[in-house]
């Protein structure tokens, strides 16, 4: 194989050349994808040339894919692919993919579309450094606490600022409410390490006030967004972009004075979760089965 992985940053990111994605892979080029993915959590691959039929073969070589999303509608034709599209929405807010269902996807992938001039990079952090960076009473507390991430809730946008667009968007991203119990601290099935499970979709800890939950999720998120931990990847044409959904948050930075910006998401079929004692994350309201099958 003449696969080549070049880190990025210190504590994430990496990018991976010699490897021709659009066809078909050898078991030996999706370990050695794999590998790197367990290790850097967010892999560049430059002047890809795929179509949305390529971007699920190529995403499928990790496992089943979802449904484009629990409540959002997929591109015409393309059950499987997500328009992540300017003009229908902006994720400028830190999040791992739909962690309010039971099963959230493993792996994203991002293929880049329409990209601005400027602005609209895509910030990916590392939530198993951020839970090592944690002082050690800390890391004792996160093993036990247990958070509900829900899509129902308001995004900390202001009334004001809600137009009827943006009413119909939230409506249709709520027209299922789910909500569902993670651990706080996941460990990955794959690798063995720990990393703090929250973002934007955790509004509350289990046994927690409104107000306490909204604190203590500060605490720790505050680790995970360290700018140690952070790719700020900036797009260029035929790119795509691979994160481990698991171990990884994400945001959309809305800073191209709203010129036209569009990707595609595919994801991968994710497990339920597992706590440092082996709990698994359980749902409490939201039947996601429609979306997305359950990983072994």
């Amino acid at each position: 194989m003449s696969i080549e992985i070049t880190k990025v940053t210190a504590r994430i990111g990496a990018k991976v050349s010699g490897v021709d994605i659009s066809r078909p892979l050898a078991p030996q080029e999706v370990a050695a994808i794999r590998e790197a993915l367990n290790v850097h959590k967010a892999l560049v691959f430059d002047d890809v040339r795929l179509d949305d039929t390529g971007q699920q073969a190529f995403a499928r070589h990790l496992g089943e894919l979802t449904t484009a999303h629990p409540t959002v509608g997929a591109v015409d034709g393309a059950p499987n692919v997500l328009p992540v599209d300017s003009e229908r929405g902006r994720a400028n807010h830190w999040h791992t993919d739909v962690t309010f269902v039971l099963n959230p996807p493993q792996a994203s992938t991002l293929r880049s579309l329409t990209v601005p001039p400027y602005g609209g990079e895509t910030l990916i952090a590392n939530a198993a450094a951020a839970y090592r960076d944690l002082p050690e009473p800390l890391r004792r507390f996160a093993d036990t606490l247990w958070a509900e991430h829900t899509n129902d809730y308001d995004y900390a946008v202001p009334d004001e600022e809600i137009d009827e667009e943006r009413a119909a968007q939230r409506a249709r991203f709520t027209s299922i409410t789910y909500r569902t119990a993670h651990p706080v601290v996941r460990v990955h099935p794959l690798t063995g390490e720990r990393g703090l499970f929250v973002g934007g979709f955790a509004q509350r800890i289990v046994g927690l006030s409104a107000g306490e939950s909204r604190k203590v999720l500060d605490l720790f998120q505050a680790y995970v967004t360290r700018p140690e931990n952070v790719l700020r990847h900036r797009w260029s044409e035929n790119q795509l972009v691979l994160f481990d959904n698991r171990i990884t948050q994400h945001y959309a930075i809305d800073n191209y004075d709203g010129l036209p910006r569009r990707l595609h998401r595919v994801t991968v079929a994710g497990d339920v979760p597992a706590g440092v004692e082996g709990k698994e994350s359980y749902s409490i309201e939201g039947d996601a089965a429609h979306y997305t099958p359950v990983a072994a």
